[in-house]
């Protein structure tokens, strides 16, 4: 019994953690309709924070957490609002979470940079070593202090948005915007007023956990993630279901590890968190998101099977030409890009044309490596399982969540590349371990050459880029720009929602696959840290600051991820610069939202408008914006 009790006041402790997190998540998003994945890491950021001002400089706990809670987050929230999702309201799904997912980013690096990795650091717990005994429970001061201020925070928040103008005047907000504006309400002002609250919350989550697991940037970061699965349980709506789910996630976690068998523990509670998200996004009741846009997208115009076949032979003799100009570092750098490049157009395919978004196309590029490594040597054989395992693995997905959209379809799949990354990919290939994977085999081609292989990427790329690009022309591909714009308008003309998604998840899962076994063949072997899921958020923001929509996008994108790795042994301490760089250039995508690609579509419109007669100019440039 005391066992069991011990173990309860654990998962009470951490699910109270949760619950502080998922409720500052549940406060912003419905008073702005825009999911801040960025949530965990602004607790991330303010554990830090309170660890410097406490630890690193000396100051009093006290006044360490008056700033870091009543000064640092609401400034942060208030200012993250105005500036990055204040210019987000009625975007798309896909731009509001990567211009998150941006701000993720970002705030990693710049913890990174502030708070090198290399130094261990060690927050104290709150009232340490001192302790009461209830019954035959020894309690620790900082496990009732947790649970004490969880609970008077779930009060607080019910009396505020119960008992007060400003709370009313939120909740106001989240029914209708317009009308509580008609009746003297800022909706701007009331939702600037919701961040810094989530942030403070954040902030609190983050400051409480710290003490109970390592401080680090990463891990901490993901921890506060799993309150994304509380979130969900009440619907990012109802903050006493959120709180509930958030104690059942912290108590059957706490039960796991002491009642589950060793092998069991080790392999369900990493995913436990993710298990609950996926159970929460596919079973319980879809309220109406109101993360759309009435606006439809403006994609670039497609250039004709002739220009685009034209444009691929060119590309691939470029190739040839520079390949033999480049040393074999360099050889093995383009190569990347190539290869990215290639897994990228499943983004342009399935996030570009169709508008859903995945958070978990590394896993099938993954997936894919994973089958050519098995079946082994570079047969034909090994090319087909690359693509058609991560295809009938694509299928299963579209078929369990066929019915979502928007941001449930996004956490569906972050929920699914998280458990795949402690479950299969860990196992499959190693702690630390490697699969060695094979480079493709053709008769009478030398594949081991490195310059052979790089001009076989690019003729890939190019075959790739070509046959996107025709789809795109045919009816399928303006079946999956109508799905883009409007799933509903689409239904009512008679196209199947269903088999459409169905059809746009099973080929990018495929054609992900495929450069998963081209990836392996470059490098020789595969890790699990190749697939993690923050690789997937870093590829689906890179992909978006390149352009979705277009495939020299896609290409940009390729090569600027490819070339963190040369500037940063060239430059060591650009490491962590090129992630908030990265993390910079995707919150732009607020007000530019179609990216390189779709900036450098423009341009060439407006130059092929100037040959035009003036009478055609103007339809010409307004149609490029």
């Amino acid at each position: 019994m005391t066992t069991f009790l011990a173990l309860t006041l654990v998962g009470l402790v951490v699910g109270c953690i949760y619950a502080l997190t998922a409720c500052g998540l549940v406060v912003t998003y419905t008073t702005s309709g825009v999911f801040n994945f960025a949530h965990g890491a602004i607790g991330m950021v303010a554990a830090f924070t309170y660890w410097q001002l406490s630890v690193g400089w000396g100051l009093p706990v006290w006044l360490s957490l008056l700033l870091v809670l009543l000064v640092m987050a609401p400034l942060m929230g208030a200012l993250v609002e105005r500036v990055l999702v204040r210019p987000l309201y009625g975007a798309p799904i896909g731009v509001t979470l990567v211009v998150t997912l941006g701000l993720l980013i970002s705030l990693i690096g710049l913890a990174n940079l502030a708070w090198p990795p290399t130094t261990t650091r060690v927050l104290p717990k709150f009232f340490a070593g001192r302790t009461v005994t209830l019954a035959s429970l020894v309690v620790s001061y900082n496990e009732i202090l947790v649970i004490v201020t969880a609970a008077l925070v779930a009060v607080t928040l019910r009396s505020f948005f119960t008992r007060t103008r400003t709370g009313i005047a939120m909740r106001a907000v989240v029914d209708d915007q317009e009308l509580a504006a008609l009746a003297g309400t800022n909706p701007q002002r009331v939702a600037q007023l919701s961040w810094a609250l989530g942030a403070t919350l954040a902030a609190l989550a983050g400051v409480l956990l710290a003490p109970l697991v390592t401080l680090d940037i990463l891990g901490l970061t993901l921890l506060v993630i799993n309150g994304y699965a509380a979130a969900m349980v009440g619907r990012l709506r109802h903050l006493p279901a959120t709180v509930s789910g958030a104690l059942a996630l912290g108590l059957l976690d706490s039960w796991l590890i002491g009642y589950a068998p060793g092998g069991v523990v080790n392999v369900l509670k990493p995913a436990l968190p993710m298990f609950l998200l996926f159970g929460a996004v596919l079973f319980l009741k879809q309220e109406r998101l109101r993360a759309g846009s009435l606006a439809g997208v403006r994609m670039p115009r497609t250039p004709s099977f002739r220009r685009s076949v034209g444009s691929a032979a060119a590309f691939v003799v470029a190739a040839w030409v520079v390949s033999g100009q480049l040393s074999a570092a360099n050889l093995a750098t383009g190569g990347q890009g190539l290869v990215l490049a290639f897994i990228m157009l499943s983004l342009v395919l399935l996030s570009g044309y169709g508008g859903q978004v995945s958070l978990c196309q590394l896993t099938f590029v993954g997936l894919g490596a994973f089958a050519m490594g098995k079946i082994g040597g570079g047969s034909p054989l090994g090319l087909l399982g690359a693509i058609a395992l991560p295809a009938a693995t694509g299928a299963l997905i579209a078929l369990t969540v066929v019915r979502l959209r928007g941001l449930y379809l996004a956490l569906a799949t972050l929920a699914f590349a998280q458990a795949m990354d402690v479950i299969f990919f860990s196992r499959a290939l190693g702690y630390g371990g490697n699969l060695e994977v094979a480079r493709p085999s053709l008769p009478g081609i030398d594949l081991g050459n490195d310059r052979t292989y790089f001009v076989l990427l690019a003729v890939v790329f190019a075959v790739g880029a070509v046959g996107v690009l025709a789809l795109r022309r045919r009816a399928f591909g303006r079946r999956l720009v109508a799905l883009n714009d409007s799933p509903a308008a689409c239904a009512t003309m008679g196209v199947s929602v269903a088999t459409t998604k169905l059809i746009v998840l099973t080929a990018s899962a495929g054609l992900a696959g495929l450069g998963g076994a081209l990836f392996g063949g470059l490098h020789g072997s595969v890790s699990p840290n190749d697939f993690v899921l923050l690789n997937s958020l870093l590829l689906l923001l890179l992909a978006t600051l390149g352009g979705l929509y277009t495939v020299s996008g896609a290409f940009l994108a390729a090569m600027f991820y490819a070339l963190f790795p040369v500037l940063q042994n060239r430059y060591p301490g650009l490491g962590q610069v090129s992630y908030l760089l990265t993390g910079l250039g995707a919150l732009s995508l607020g007000r530019n939202r179609y990216g390189m690609g779709g900036q450098l579509a423009d341009l060439g419109e407006r130059l092929r408008a100037w040959r035009l007669p003036a009478g055609q100019q103007a339809e010409v440039l307004h149609a490029a914006g």
